[in-house]
């Protein structure tokens, strides 16, 4: 291991702990468990003790999940094209999946969440391994991407589409590289199913795609297969599965572009104040995403840097791709940035242009040799305890829920839906924000509604009632919605205390019953 030449010469016989974790790193570079390399079979047995622990600690401490899995709560009672909110309804399609197959529950949340995680760390390993690296770079690139805070923390603890995205890149290239390879109707098909996946996960992943495609062109391997005719099935197939999105999107503009305003665009008293304030909020979201993990590797190579310097390798074509995909990305992002003005950005906005830089590196490492190899077990035996150090933390504030906004998963959703249904059985719940959906733990044959569900007036069902808390959201918002679908509220209001979990203090919630407004 290269951590093992920072000791001192006397010392460098190894400790056994230190040749036990040398062994258990070597063991998930180089070994296989049946059918699967240890690396990935790591990732699998990690994500599926995430779902039933994650899924027993609702159970026993009776909590609910937080504001992302609240909002996919209220969504995925109905199939639609679109459900509003700037995002795409991909996520919601698989929540509902597996709510038919377990039921409306946190278990259906978290199959879904770490069946994502899962299934893109394994894409990313496989593709690695398809372009014809070594087993150690795949297990470093796929490490690696646990040495991003967003990827092996917020992902965990919130984050629905950035999952999905997260996904769907890593089954994107792989799906590239089988066109590369087999150059098969069924391999072009993939590759449009894959593309479309991409784009019904998350918007910003344009900016891969675009990326991408032109890194494509700039290398002959890929080149070759874009020209190929049969990669017209791939566009048909990508054209075909986004296509009612695409038209719910024009059919629903308003809600498509829900959230445009949360880019700030345009702050600033000139052009140049406003690309100064683009640049550096672009650059803090960059560095706060990606800074992290090129430390560590940085610190990996460095380790080993006082080895044997053997010449490295020249870069294979798909090292090349990759790297430009990087460099082409950061490039369409700063042009998109400087154009739209947007000054406000929150960090995992820009993994379509790192997601890949860990493979990328790990090629590299596989190119110098042996000191790469030192620096690839580096990388994974650091990502292996950072996603192990994560568990006990994710499952405290998967019930705990933290301050704030995160304090809904504490909530006694079976007490607030007796107070709620006390004076009779309730159809819809109205709110003014996303944590209402909670309650569909309770009653998953609810109808709950906020501001932003779209075709607000045609799913209310009577008998309904309003339920506000101390929320930070505003209700003017809501009212307007229940003006336009005809509805007002009684004249008497109640107000109740929900219990919270974990001894937190009761919540002041008001309860208001609706009734549909008399023609004049």
């Amino acid at each position: 291991m290269a951590w093992s030449s920072l000791l001192p010469a006397h010392q460098h016989e190894k400790t056994i702990p230190l040749r036990q974790l040398e062994k258990w790193t070597d063991w998930l570079c180089d070994e296989w468990v049946g059918p699967f390399s240890a690396a990935v079979a790591f990732a699998l047995l990690y994500c599926l003790i995430q779902i039933v622990v994650m899924a027993l600690l609702s159970h026993v401490a009776g909590t609910g999940v937080g504001v992302d899995d609240s909002e996919q709560l209220m969504e995925m009672r109905f199939l639609s094209a679109g459900y509003g909110s700037s995002q795409p309804p991909l996520y919601t399609w698989l929540a509902m999946l597996a709510a038919s197959v377990v039921g409306t529950s946190v278990l259906a949340l978290k199959i879904v969440k770490y069946g994502l995680l899962a299934a893109g760390l394994a894409a990313y390993f496989t593709a690695i391994r398809r372009l014809g690296y070594s087993n150690r770079a795949a297990a470093a690139g796929m490490f690696g991407l646990l040495l991003f805070p967003q990827i092996f923390w917020e992902m965990q603890h919130a984050l629905t589409h950035s999952v999905a995205i997260f996904c769907f890149t890593s089954v994107l290239l792989l799906a590239l590289v089988e066109v590369e390879k087999r150059r098969s109707a069924i391999a072009y098909a993939f590759f449009g199913l894959a593309t479309a996946a991409a784009m019904l996960s998350k918007y910003n992943i344009v900016i891969f795609l675009s990326s991408l495609f032109l890194a494509s062109l700039s290398v002959r391997e890929t080149r070759e297969a874009i020209f190929d005719r049969r990669f017209l099935v791939s566009v048909a197939v990508a054209a075909l599965a986004c296509l009612p999105t695409l038209y719910w999107n024009i059919a629903h503009p308003d809600d498509f572009l829900a959230h445009s305003g949360g880019f700030g665009a345009g702050q600033g008293d000139s052009l140049l104040e406003t690309a100064a304030f683009a640049l550096r909020g672009l650059g803090n979201a960059m560095l706060n995403f990606a800074g992290l993990p090129i430390a560590i590797v940085a610190v990996a190579f460095f380790l080993v840097a006082r080895k044997t310097v053997t010449t490295p390798q020249p870069a294979r074509w798909p090292e090349k791709l990759l790297w430009r995909t990087i460099a082409l990305a950061l490039l369409v992002t700063l042009v998109v940035v400087l154009v739209g003005g947007i000054t406000q950005f929150r960090d995992r906005w820009v993994l379509p242009i790192f997601v890949l830089l860990p493979a990328a590196l790990a090629m590299r490492f596989d190119a110098i040799g042996q000191r790469g190899g030192k620096a690839q077990a580096t990388i994974v035996f650091v990502g292996a305890v950072l996603a192990i150090l994560v568990l006990p933390v994710s499952w405290y504030m998967h019930v705990n829920g933290g301050d704030s906004r995160g304090g809904i998963v504490r909530m006694d959703y079976r007490s607030l839906y007796d107070q709620i249904s006390a004076d009779g059985p309730v159809k819809t719940v109205v709110s003014s924000w996303f944590w209402v959906g909670n309650l569909r733990l309770v009653d998953a044959d609810l109808i709950v509604l906020d501001d932003e569900i779209p075709d607000f007036a045609r799913l209310i069902r009577e008998p309904a009632v309003l339920v506000l808390a101390n929320d930070r959201e505003p209700v003017s918002d809501v009212f307007v919605e229940m003006a336009k679908a005809g509805y007002a509220m009684d004249t008497v209001h109640r107000t109740v205390e929900v219990p919270q979990a974990l001894g937190f203090p009761p919540r002041r919630v008001t309860i208001t019953r609706l009734h549909k407004k008399t023609a004049p």
